[in-house]
Protein backbone atom coordinates (compact mmCIF):
# COMPACT_ATOMS: atom_id res chain seq x y z
CA UNK A 1 0.00 0.00 0.00
CA UNK A 2 1.10 3.53 -0.01
CA UNK A 3 2.60 5.68 2.72
CA UNK A 4 -0.57 8.61 2.23
CA UNK A 5 -4.13 7.53 2.13
CA UNK A 6 -6.35 6.62 -0.58
CA UNK A 7 -8.07 9.25 -2.66
CA UNK A 8 -10.90 9.14 -5.09
CA UNK A 9 -8.49 9.51 -7.87
CA UNK A 10 -6.07 6.22 -6.78
CA UNK A 11 -9.20 4.23 -6.33
CA UNK A 12 -10.00 4.78 -10.03
CA UNK A 13 -6.94 4.71 -11.61
CA UNK A 14 -6.35 1.01 -9.98
CA UNK A 15 -10.11 -0.07 -10.98
CA UNK A 16 -9.40 1.09 -14.58
CA UNK A 17 -5.60 -0.58 -14.42
CA UNK A 18 -8.01 -4.01 -13.34
CA UNK A 19 -10.23 -3.47 -15.87
CA UNK A 20 -7.50 -2.99 -18.82
CA UNK A 21 -5.97 -6.02 -17.73
CA UNK A 22 -9.22 -8.08 -17.82
CA UNK A 23 -9.94 -6.64 -21.51
CA UNK A 24 -6.14 -7.71 -22.87
CA UNK A 25 -6.75 -11.20 -21.68
CA UNK A 26 -10.19 -11.25 -23.08
CA UNK A 27 -8.71 -9.60 -26.51
CA UNK A 28 -6.00 -12.41 -26.45
CA UNK A 29 -8.24 -14.94 -26.00
CA UNK A 30 -10.26 -14.17 -28.73
CA UNK A 31 -7.38 -13.53 -30.83
CA UNK A 32 -6.46 -17.35 -30.07
CA UNK A 33 -9.71 -18.69 -30.48
CA UNK A 34 -9.06 -20.06 -34.20
CA UNK A 35 -5.75 -21.35 -33.24
CA UNK A 36 -4.89 -25.28 -33.40
CA UNK A 37 -1.88 -26.89 -31.78
CA UNK A 38 -0.48 -30.56 -32.53
CA UNK A 39 -1.01 -31.20 -28.45
CA UNK A 40 -3.28 -30.36 -25.81
CA UNK A 41 -0.57 -29.17 -23.99
CA UNK A 42 0.17 -26.89 -26.35
CA UNK A 43 -3.01 -26.08 -27.20
CA UNK A 44 -4.20 -22.52 -26.03
CA UNK A 45 -6.71 -22.26 -23.20
CA UNK A 46 -8.32 -18.96 -22.15
CA UNK A 47 -6.94 -16.21 -19.71
CA UNK A 48 -8.50 -15.22 -16.73
CA UNK A 49 -7.39 -12.05 -14.15
CA UNK A 50 -7.80 -13.02 -10.66
CA UNK A 51 -8.98 -10.06 -8.65
CA UNK A 52 -8.38 -8.79 -4.90
CA UNK A 53 -9.90 -6.33 -3.09
CA UNK A 54 -7.63 -4.21 -0.91
CA UNK A 55 -8.93 -1.99 1.77
CA UNK A 56 -6.81 1.14 3.26
CA UNK A 57 -8.15 1.74 6.71
CA UNK A 58 -6.66 5.43 6.90
CA UNK A 59 -9.23 6.48 4.25
CA UNK A 60 -11.87 4.45 4.37
CA UNK A 61 -11.30 3.34 0.76
CA UNK A 62 -11.54 0.16 -0.94
CA UNK A 63 -9.56 -0.80 -4.23
CA UNK A 64 -9.04 -3.73 -6.27
CA UNK A 65 -5.89 -5.29 -7.19
CA UNK A 66 -5.05 -8.00 -10.30
CA UNK A 67 -3.44 -10.48 -8.32
CA UNK A 68 -2.49 -13.21 -10.86
CA UNK A 69 -4.18 -14.43 -14.00
CA UNK A 70 -4.82 -18.31 -14.62
CA UNK A 71 -5.79 -20.43 -17.77
CA UNK A 72 -9.22 -21.13 -17.07
CA UNK A 73 -11.90 -23.16 -18.64
CA UNK A 74 -12.52 -26.15 -20.85
CA UNK A 75 -9.62 -28.18 -22.19
CA UNK A 76 -8.57 -28.63 -25.57
CA UNK A 77 -10.83 -29.96 -27.91
CA UNK A 78 -9.37 -32.70 -30.02
CA UNK A 79 -10.36 -32.71 -33.84
CA UNK A 80 -9.12 -35.78 -37.39
CA UNK A 81 -7.72 -33.77 -39.26
CA UNK A 82 -4.92 -35.59 -40.88
CA UNK A 83 -4.33 -33.21 -43.82
CA UNK A 84 -3.06 -30.13 -41.51
CA UNK A 85 0.37 -29.45 -41.00
CA UNK A 86 0.01 -29.37 -37.31
CA UNK A 87 -1.43 -33.13 -37.47
CA UNK A 88 0.05 -35.60 -34.80
CA UNK A 89 0.81 -39.18 -35.68
CA UNK A 90 -2.45 -40.25 -35.31
CA UNK A 91 -3.87 -37.48 -37.44
CA UNK A 92 -5.25 -35.02 -34.45
CA UNK A 93 -5.30 -31.29 -34.14
CA UNK A 94 -5.59 -30.13 -30.99
CA UNK A 95 -8.56 -26.70 -31.08
CA UNK A 96 -8.05 -23.74 -28.87
CA UNK A 97 -9.97 -24.01 -25.72
CA UNK A 98 -11.80 -20.44 -25.72
CA UNK A 99 -15.55 -19.94 -25.45
CA UNK A 100 -16.10 -16.86 -28.46
CA UNK A 101 -19.25 -16.31 -26.66
CA UNK A 102 -18.46 -15.92 -22.90
CA UNK A 103 -15.39 -13.75 -24.12
CA UNK A 104 -17.83 -11.28 -26.24
CA UNK A 105 -20.42 -10.99 -22.96
CA UNK A 106 -17.05 -10.63 -20.84
CA UNK A 107 -16.29 -8.29 -23.04
CA UNK A 108 -19.74 -6.13 -22.97
CA UNK A 109 -19.31 -6.27 -18.97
Amino acid sequence: MADHPLTIFDVAGRAMSAQLVRLNTTASNLANAGVVASSPDSAYRSLKPVFRTQFDQASGLATVNVERIVTAGEEPTKRYDPSNPLADKDGNVFDAAVDETREFVDMME
